[in-house]
């Protein structure tokens, strides 16, 4: 593999790791706090399908991205409701609402667009950082990325030095270990639990405009593709570590561009084993086979007071 295949490989896996790291980024929060919420695909998919209909109606696809942000937060208040204070199981509840989204944005989709419609839609520009871009070789394909991709990083970083180094972030961690001493100590366990939902449902929503309006230009049927279960097993197999979930993202999007970079080379994989590989290291993930894995003590479990 020369220098200019590798850097084109290197600049593909940042780019399908992005949705990735976005979404992680907000469904960590909600672990942390106590909550998992599964319906993370099916906010993905309602922000992709947001973002490109905002996109579309208006010709400005930063309207596009705060559509999809914004209006995956009634979704987000519904799973929080249903978890928290309904306290129904956490994960039937989350598939339900991806179901929901599913039959919802394609129903919507079809209306708006018509069932085989591939409209071309405003995208997010590209940025590098300055002086990134000249370097030889490398510039071009690694650092000349969706916008929203350095937005990311910076609101990851942010969510990081909050969850390590401030009253917040000791709260969150402290109601998915134990609720019932936050409680008693005056805070309210019920709106920490909202606040991580939601948070993660807008950053969801984010991650699913990524994929419409920043990566591909355009929405159809299902395009998150299993995008945000893979966001959960990054968690997991990040150990519940904010870092270690970046690299787990990283790795993931990684074994999304093989799918594309192998055939370029001239190695003869199977297609069908390159498009599983991302979801067979989740499965590695998911089953503890990378180390012991330590979840926070109260994840998934509803508090009563």
């Amino acid at each position: 593999m020369n220098a200019e295949i590798a850097a084109v490989f290197v600049g593909s896996s940042i780019r399908f790791a992005a949705p990735l790291m976005l979404a992680s980024t907000g469904e960590l929060v909600s672990e942390r706090a106590g909550v998992l919420n599964m319906s993370v695909e099916g906010m993905m998919l309602t922000g992709a399908f947001l973002g490109a209909t905002g996109a579309w109606a208006t010709g400005n696809p930063v309207v596009g991205l705060l559509a999809g942000m914004i209006g995956v937060v009634p979704i987000a208040w519904l799973q929080a409701f249903l978890s928290i204070t309904l306290r129904a199981n956490q994960i039937v509840t989350g598939i339900g609402i991806n179901i929901l989204a599913l039959g919802g944005t394609t129903l919507a989709y079809r209306e708006l667009f018509g069932e085989r419609s591939s409209a071309a839609i405003p995208g997010l520009a590209h940025w590098a950082p300055p002086g990134l871009r000249a370097i030889p070789v490398i510039g071009q394909p690694v650092f000349d990325q969706v916008w929203l991709l350095y937005a990311g990083i910076a609101v990851l970083v942010l969510t990081a030095i909050m969850m390590r180094h401030t009253a917040l972030g000791v709260a969150l961690h402290a109601v998915g270990a134990a609720p019932r001493a936050v409680d008693q100590s005056g805070l309210s366990v019920t709106r920490l639990r909202y606040g991580a939902v939601i948070y993660s449902g807008v950053m969801a929503g984010a991650a699913g405009c990524f994929i419409s309006i920043g990566d591909i230009h355009t929405f159809t049927e299902g395009m998150t593709n299993g995008v945000g279960y893979l966001a959960i097993a990054a968690i997991i197999f990040g150990n519940w570590k904010i870092g270690r979930t970046v690299g787990a993202c990283v790795l993931f999007g990684a074994a999304t561009a093989l799918q594309f970079q192998l055939p370029m080379i001239g190695v003869q994989v199977p297609t069908a084993l390159l498009i599983m590989l991302p979801y067979l290291l989740a499965l590695v993930a998911v089953a503890g086979l990378i180390g012991r894995q330590t979840a926070p003590l109260a994840l998934t479990q509803p508090f009563k007071r």
